[in-house]
């Protein structure tokens, strides 16, 4: 036998033992069959694009841990979370469960004394940034899922090199394939003033890596350990002025009371993740006093937790829902079981309510989204296209006392791909400013139709019917 063809038959079988070998792996990760059996398919089928594929955006990572429990106890003892965390009997008695669901999956504290102020607009968000960030007087911690080289990011560059020279720590974080188009002297400038940063799961090529498929998604800013910063806004320039899209409508909070202790941790832990440097001491967590009297839970979800918190979460308040349900999203990709929830609440006569984009930066992303709309539609599903720019706005609202917000979107990749990071709040006043909100959007809204939207072009349904089939890669 000639030495090519012994090589080809040695390759063939350590290549068929590697795909059988993926397969029984994906078989015994135990998944939903609805995506065990496309992988399963795909593998066997057309196995070398499968295989790359498989590497990039299949595998499961819940089991794995970037950050141990030790670690976590650890954080949250020099917190003093445990300590300093509400009851449950504090919590509005329809919730329990939920606030319970929330403690046991993902060591949620709940957290009162609470006051937040919310911004739709860029300009509005910086402009309050940016003067907490004049004021800060021993650190600054940054954290967004991108960080641009444009005018917003410039300012914000130059503001934080002036604070490390006047002796604040500052440390940031952005993620690496989020904010892939600054180049990296952008970022090397900040770290030859003395600023702390690191990006967030890096990824290196021609080292070929899956952490491509896992990004960390979360905007969070602390300062002096008293004042919070989270929502669905990014430092650039298109939150201020708008782009081809026109304005970019969004939602941004700055909270203060206890709750900034949460966001400490949650963004200490994330620093310790990509660091290995572990920030302790008294000054990162100051006494807060009580400020008002809004409930907090916050719920820091990501691919490597145990549990799917935040789909779980969202399906208990869609399914426990009394009145109503209203939702913003810049991008509806939901799960089976939570696709099922909003339909069942509609047929059940509850108000739901979905306001989405009429234009969308990601195409493939809209396309999968309208593929949606007929069956919520025809359950009963009011549904909204936001048509004065482009709507990125992240909340959740439930009879006029739940409301969740962060940076989480309605879709596959923020419910299981993204390190995503949400608030839920528990408060009357606070929810009827975000009912009120969400109203006013409807002033600029299409409302559709189920009869004129099921009347839509075959070749568009079809198409938007395919982009479905990617949705939890989009």
């Amino acid at each position: 036998m000639e030495l090519s063809t012994v090589i080809n038959t040695i390759f063939v079988v350590l290549y068929s033992i590697t795909i059988i070998g993926l397969v029984l792996l994906v078989l015994l990760e135990n998944r939903n069959p609805l995506k065990t059996i496309p992988w399963v398919i795909v593998l066997i089928f057309v196995p070398g694009i499968g295989l790359v594929f498989y590497y990039f955006f299949g595998r499961e990572n819940r089991r794995l841990h970037i950050i141990s429990r030790r670690i976590h106890r650890r954080f949250h003892k020099q917190a003093g979370i445990e300590s300093r965390q509400g009851n449950l009997s504090e919590i509005p008695k329809p919730y329990l469960p939920l606030a319970n669901l929330l403690r046991k999956s993902n060591y949620s504290a709940i957290f009162n004394g609470n006051d937040i102020a919310f911004f739709t607009s860029g300009k509005d968000k910086f402009d309050a940034l940016f003067a907490d960030i004049r004021a800060a007087r021993h650190h600054i911690h940054l954290q967004y899922y991108i960080f641009n080289q444009d005018k917003i990011g410039n300012i914000v560059k130059q503001m934080l090199i002036e604070k490390v020279r006047e002796g604040v720590e500052v440390r940031v974080l952005y993620d690496d394939v989020g904010s892939w188009g600054t180049k990296n002297r952008f970022f090397d400038e900040m770290t030859s003033e003395g600023i702390e940063i690191h990006p967030y799961l890096k990824v290196a090529f021609p080292i070929l890596t899956s952490k491509v498929n896992y990004r960390n998604h979360r905007k969070v800013v602390v300062i002096d350990g008293n004042i919070g910063y989270m929502g669905g806004m990014n430092i650039a320039d298109r939150y201020v002025y708008g782009n081809k899209l026109g304005q970019w409508r969004d939602t941004h909070f700055r909270i203060t009371g206890p709750i900034v202790h949460g966001l400490q941790s949650s963004f200490l832990l994330d620093w310790y993740a990509m660091s290995r440097k572990f920030v302790k001491g008294k000054e990162y967590y100051p006494h807060i006093e009580k400020q008002s009297d809004i409930k907090m839970q916050l719920v820091t979800s990501g691919p490597t937790n145990t549990w799917l918190t935040l789909m779980q979460a969202y399906i208990f308040c869609i399914s426990n829902a009394k009145k109503y349900i209203y939702i913003q999203t810049p991008y509806f990709l939901p799960s089976e079981a939570l696709a099922q929830s909003l339909t069942m609440a509609a047929l059940g006569g509850i108000d739901v309510r979905l306001m989405i984009p009429i234009l969308s930066d990601t195409r493939s992303a809209q396309m999968a989204t309208f593929s949606y709309v007929q069956k919520m539609l025809e359950s009963g599903v009011k549904v909204y296209l936001y048509n004065n720019g482009f709507l990125h706005s992240k909340l959740v609202l439930v009879d006029d006392i739940l409301t969740a917000f962060g940076s989480p979107n309605f879709d596959f990749r923020s419910f299981e791909h993204n390190f995503e990071i949400t608030a839920f709040t528990y408060n009357e006043d606070f929810a009827g400013k975000m009912k009120s909100m969400f109203m006013q959007d409807i002033r600029y809204c299409e409302e559709i139709f189920y009869p004129s939207w099921r009347r839509r072009p075959l070749t568009r349904r079809l198409t938007e019917s395919f982009m479905r089939l990617f949705a939890p890669l989009l």
